[in-house]
């Protein structure tokens, strides 16, 4: 065989050897680009920022999280405590929180100049079993029914559903807004010793400062068990927020949820959590009956209707606002 024979063999064979291995370099490089790709479509989990208020309503909030719910909904969530709605509320307009427990009346004002926010599901809300707000007495003071009432200052706090549901429980109960006389003291805390105290003559407290007013001797004159539609607390979340991440807001409440279930299934196994997030004062951690908790739902046009209208009527609110846009239910578990 010639040398140019055996030349042209050996350049046929070198060739073939690097296209081979050339080939299985680019094969194994898309490869790796491809794996790389899967891993990247993998995003990271969504953290959510919820700030909470020391409240009985936020207990779902917080049982999702020690059952490790979140995490299996693939959702980190970190608790942001506030001391005040006002504090709450500022954290959200600056975007340091994602999400609340607030009330219909609050997204409201929200969304009076536009939408800001969005609530998605109630956290709590009065049944007949149990009161969410309630009108109390002063033991001191006579009053034993809501007639005696009329005239008389009821400690409020302003633009809140606490006034809403001070003139809608009166209201129902045959009073009129003339007769209905409120004062401003915004605190709990602060309400809930001018009572005792009987520098209040009657006062509105949520569920459980309620329960501790009446052990200190208080009268219950009428409270939202009677008349369930006036008392609710929501989960909101920032409209910028489930725009961008409408799956985590599925994993929120579907972490809800479970959370919930397990509340009802049973209220004994929770102190711990009750002690350790403040939400329930320490002379009721014997006795106290946890309320039922709602399964998924929110409320409906109507409470929101009469809401609106409440806020027109004391100059809240001006100009009409749509349900629609503050309200959505196509997050809830199906």
């Amino acid at each position: 065989m010639s040398n140019l024979g055996r030349n042209g063999r050996l350049l046929e064979w070198s060739f073939t050897k690097k296209v081979k291995r050339t080939t299985t370099g680019v094969c194994l490089i898309s490869l790796l680009l491809l794996g790389l790709a899967d891993c990247g479509g993998q995003s990271e989990p969504v953290t959510l920022k919820i700030a909470l208020l020391p409240i009985m309503d936020t207990l779902p909030i917080y049982v999702a999280q020690e059952q490790g719910y979140f995490a299996e909904e693939g959702v980190v969530v970190e608790f942001v405590p506030v001391a005040s709605a006002p504090d709450r509320d500022q954290l959200i307009k600056a975007g340091q929180a994602d999400g609340m427990v607030n009330e219909l009346l609050s997204t409201m004002f929200y969304n009076s100049q536009q939408i800001e926010v969005s609530t998605v599901r109630y956290a709590r809300k009065a049944t007949a079993e149990f009161p969410h707000f309630s009108i109390l007495a002063a033991a001191s003071s006579g009053i034993t029914s809501p007639t005696d009432l009329a005239g008389r200052e009821i400690g409020i706090s302003e633009a809140t559903i606490i006034e809403y549901s001070t003139d809608r429980l009166l209201q129902a109960e045959g009073l009129s807004s003339a007769e209905i006389k409120t004062v401003a003291v915004p605190r709990i805390p602060d309400r809930l010793a001018l009572l005792g105290s009987g520098e209040l003559v009657a006062a509105n407290l949520p569920d459980p400062a309620s329960a501790v007013a009446a052990l200190s001797g208080a009268i219950v004159v009428v409270d939202d068990s009677t008349y369930p539609e006036y008392g609710h607390s929501v989960i909101t979340f920032r409209k910028e927020v489930i725009d961008e991440h409408p799956e985590a807001i599925r994993g929120f409440l579907n972490a809800i949820e479970k959370a919930v279930a397990d509340i009802n299934n049973d209220k004994t196994k929770w102190n711990n959590l009750l002690s350790k997030n403040n939400l329930l004062p320490p002379p009721l951690m014997e006795n106290y009956v946890i309320p039922d908790f709602p399964t998924a739902g929110l409320p409906d046009q109507a409470q929101w209707d009469d809401m609106l209208i409440w806020a027109q009527e004391k100059g809240y609110v001006s100009g009409d606002l749509a349900y629609a846009d503050s309200v959505d239910a196509s997050y809830l578990p199906r």
